[in-house]
């Protein structure tokens, strides 16, 4: 499944940009639209449309742009963009982009990793049947976020939910939330909505907005409920997730609990 940014008929499988995540698609395709690149003012569904193209190329996506779909893509690697208000836009390589044609001055085909750039408004066949020779090999992708590298938000409610299943059985920490928890649901929501904010967050949920200190006073914690916190959600991480996944919520665990120490010790 390829995303473009404008209806492309002909093409095999291909669907809106935004209709989808991008991570799930195989490439993104940026044709000629005519549309401004190097002043966006006043453009936000254009800064919207660059800030897609930035975060498909950091996510290891492969893309192919032509037209003023090739200096979009130039711009979002850092590129110059060069040409008039009433000509066509096109970018100057980036840096570390390998030229294979150039036209007077302007680089007319240009690649960078898995970005693909044709600088005139017509994309020849050739570089479209080579860039869809190349998708198999372009499969992998790049976590965008600490969040997708857990998983996902699916992947990190399910230990919150897990991880306060077992807190409220265990002797020592489950006094402490029976005593100030009232709504259990409400709770679980707050702390992913924590967790979510706390690994990159997620556009479709409302960030958490708080202090963390504050949240924790006066609940009478000590340091071994510190300790006994962080023992059980690295042992519920590490049932739930693989290991790179359960590593990285353990060390913002343990980031947490320093600072959570370090007040109680103030």
């Amino acid at each position: 499944m390829l995303l473009t940014s404008s209806p492309l008929p002909g093409w095999p499988d291909t669907r809106p940009l935004g209709s989808v995540p991008i991570r799930e698609a195989a490439g993104l395709l940026l044709p000629h639209d005519g549309g401004p690149v190097a002043d966006l003012r006043d453009q936000p569904e254009r800064w919207g449309l660059l800030t897609d193209v930035t975060a498909a190329l950091r996510r290891g996506v492969p893309v192919l742009g032509w037209g003023t779909g090739a200096a979009l893509l130039g711009r979002a690697l850092g590129a110059a963009i060069h040409g008039s208000e009433v000509g066509l836009e096109w970018a100057a390589p980036p840096r570390g982009a390998q030229v294979h044609a150039w036209v007077s001055e302007v680089s007319l085909h240009w690649t960078h990793g898995r970005a693909v750039a044709w600088a005139a408004p017509d994309l020849p066949d050739t570089v479209r049947a080579d860039f869809l020779a190349a998708l198999p090999g372009w499969a992998d992708r790049t976590p965008g976020s600490p969040l997708e590298e857990v998983g996902g938000v699916p992947a990190l409610a399910a230990v919150v939910t897990e991880f306060y299943a077992r807190a409220r059985r265990d002797p020592l920490l489950g006094p402490v939330f029976a005593a100030h928890v009232e709504d259990w649901p409400a709770h679980l929501g707050r702390v992913t909505a924590f967790w979510v904010t706390l690994l990159g967050g997620d556009a479709d949920l409302v960030p958490w907005r708080g202090n963390l200190n504050a949240a924790h006073a006066g609940l009478g914690v000590r340091g071994e409920h510190l300790r006994a916190w962080l023992t059980l959600w690295e042992a519920t991480a590490r049932d739930l997730l693989l290991a790179p996944a359960a590593d990285l919520l353990t060390a913002r665990a343990r980031a947490m609990g320093a600072r959570l120490g370090g007040r109680q010790r103030a």
